[in-house]
């Protein structure tokens, strides 16, 4: 008895993801969650769920950021790369 209410405990739980976005990520991230009424909070909920029920969806997007990954592993930084570089210097100054 004690096992069953430990698992469902279990699953209840919650864990804090702590990370960090560029301004401008974070920026278009917020708009486009609030434009459909979500928050930040709720979109990442969901994708990660997507993610534990193995959503072919969300899995190819997630084989296409290993490519962009490595693809800019060889590459210089893009004008937006530098243009979002300069813009998180400017805010600590």
């Amino acid at each position: 008895m004690e096992d069953k209410l430990s698992r469902q405990y279990d699953v209840l739980v919650k864990k804090s993801v702590h990370f960090s976005l560029t301004k401008d990520s974070h920026t278009a991230l917020k708009i486009a969650c609030a434009a459909r009424g979500l928050s930040m909070q709720e979109t990442i909920e969901a994708f990660a769920k997507r993610l534990e029920i193995e959503d072919n969806k969300m899995l190819k997007f997630l084989d296409e950021v290993v490519e962009e990954k490595k693809q800019k592993a060889g590459k210089v930084f893009s004008k937006t790369d530098v243009e979002s570089i300069f813009n998180m210097i400017e805010d600590e100054d």
